[in-house]
């Protein structure tokens, strides 16, 4: 069942940098871009179009997708929360964009002030106007694992929020494990409940590693014959609203895992260690990558 090949999707300058509290130029935005694409990423989670009151990080997103020098091989996507920010992202031309809700009633009245099936009612107008544009439009699904509020999310509710989502025609669901609690069996039984409503090849994975478990995560996937997985360069990015979570898997890591058991990505790992590298001197600190920074060191002790 083990996939001979991988589609990455970088989440790294939307989900990695929305949340930094120290500013971020519009320029290494889009430099973080153009590194992501030259290292072979051919999927890309640039922005989001939300409120900069809510996330002032994101505030040039229109200026990013403007200043971005496009791929033809490359698909750009931008989150849109509700009606207004697609209607604000359609004028910067995202090839696909994304929804989220949350399989956490606790979650979803916490983080948007209402229950899920409100929250995925408010997106079916979303989702119409996006196909009305051609655009594919990917559905997040948000503490699929665990919430910070009601503590352990069941398959059951993973079902019923997916399920809705394919109810106003999402195209591709993603499984998220917002807070990083997720086991390998936990999330199998998860998947197993996307896999109901949606083609393998439109079923994906999310995974924060707060508890060391992403890249096994990923494993039991990719033993279900999933793959297609978000990640983010040099390990950054959390969730605002889950206390304690920490960034996403480094796409580095799982790069360096997938070369491993031979699994084609189309990724030159070296290249995306540079675009790591490039990104936490910006921000001041080293990658949270183990892959990155040991071979940063190997680097290092090369040329000494």
């Amino acid at each position: 069942m083990i996939p001979s090949t991988v589609r990455i999707v970088d989440v790294g300058p939307r989900d990695g940098l929305q949340n930094e509290k120290q500013p971020v130029a519009t320029a290494h935005k889009v430099e973080l871009v153009h590194r992501l694409q030259a290292a072979g990423l051919r999927e890309i989670e640039v922005t989001s179009f939300v409120s900069p009151k809510w996330v002032p990080q994101m505030a040039d997103n229109a200026q990013v997708m403007a200043d971005i020098t496009r791929r033809s091989d490359v698909r750009y996507s931008v989150l849109t929360p509700n009606l207004k920010g697609l209607e604000a992202a359609l004028t910067t031309r995202p090839d696909e964009v994304v929804v989220f809700g949350a399989a956490s009633e606790a979650f979803s009245q916490r983080n948007i002030n209402c229950s899920i099936a409100e929250s995925v009612e408010r997106f079916a107008p979303v989702v119409a106007l996006a196909h009305e544009k051609g655009l594919k439009v990917r559905a997040a699904i948000s503490c699929a694992l665990g919430c910070p509020y009601q503590g352990e999310v069941t398959p059951d509710e993973v079902e019923n929020i997916v399920r809705l989502m394919k109810g106003i025609a999402v195209d591709h669901c993603g499984v998220a494990d917002t807070i990083g609690v997720g086991t390998p069996r936990r999330v199998q039984a998860a998947m197993e409940r996307a896999l109901k409503h949606f083609p393998i090849e439109e079923v994906s994975g999310h995974f924060h590693d707060t508890y060391g478990q992403a890249l096994a995560n990923i494993y039991a996937c990719l033993e279900m014959g999933i793959h297609t997985f978000d990640a983010s360069v040099a390990g950054l990015g959390g969730c605002p609203y889950a206390k304690g979570a920490t960034g996403n898997v480094a796409t580095e890591d799982v790069v360096f895992m997938l070369n491993g058991l031979g699994i084609q990505t189309g990724i030159d790992l070296d290249a995306l260690v540079d675009a790591g590298a490039f990104i936490s001197a910006v921000l001041g600190r080293p990658p949270v990558s183990r892959a990155g920074k040991a071979l940063l060191a190997k680097r290092e002790k090369v040329a000494a």
